[in-house]
């Protein structure tokens, strides 16, 4: 398994890690608190983003792994409020279980871990002064983008002049519909879209929420 970064193929080194991979793929899909950045480098969200006590660990795999401990950082955006001190104490807490794991497969345990004693790591957080809050930002593209679809929507709710016609077609001289003439079937219809409109731009603000590293 491997994937292009600047032009350069990164992949899993060795069985182990490719089996690691897959698994992980697995648990964690559709998990916001966990992204892949490369088969080899991973980002796992510990606490909500609201969460003055959440933090962000970056794992990432040297080629002999598990065998060998993997690199652990939390040197990413998300963390600038928390101190040099406490984050030193959750990366040499977090190497103890590495020490403890090494040789097998461990990067669940780790992240089941953090999030267990969220709490006990951050006990003496204190945030630094001055550090901006990380926010979920998106693209000036992806707005664009973001901005065109809410106007598709709104315009597909509209009925069209053709529409309009049609509908007025079936009317009779008095502008009443004939009698059997099902007023609750448009209702009907006009709901469904207007649910299924709801749905797809809830998907898709899902899929353009970005990291900030």
């Amino acid at each position: 398994m491997c994937n292009s970064v600047n032009g350069n193929e990164i992949m899993t080194a060795n069985e182990d890690q490719e089996m690691e991979l897959e698994a992980l793929r697995s648990i964690y899909e559709g998990d916001d608190c966990f992204k892949e950045l490369n088969p080899v480098t991973f980002q796992f969200r510990i606490g909500d983003h609201d969460d003055a006590k959440a933090f962000l660990l970056e794992i990432s795999w040297p080629k002999t792994y598990p065998e060998t401990a993997p690199h652990i950082s939390l040197d990413a955006f998300f963390n600038n409020r928390i101190s040099p001190e406490t984050k030193q104490v959750i990366v040499s807490k977090l190497e103890e279980q590495v020490e403890a794991n090494l040789g097998t497969a461990m990067m669940y345990t780790l992240y089941e871990w953090a999030k267990e004693n969220q709490e006990s790591l951050m006990e003496n957080h204190r945030p630094v002064a001055g550090a901006m809050t990380p926010v979920t930002l998106t693209s000036s593209s992806d707005s664009s983008s973001l901005n065109s679809t809410i106007k598709k929507k709104e315009k597909k709710e509209q009925l069209t002049k053709a529409q309009k016609r049609k509908i007025t077609g079936r009317t009779d001289n008095k502008g009443e519909l004939p009698r059997g003439w099902n007023w609750v079937d448009v209702i009907k219809v006009k709901k469904k879209k207007a649910k299924l409109a709801g749905f797809v731009e809830q998907v898709f603000f899902k899929k353009h929420i970005v990291w900030k590293a």
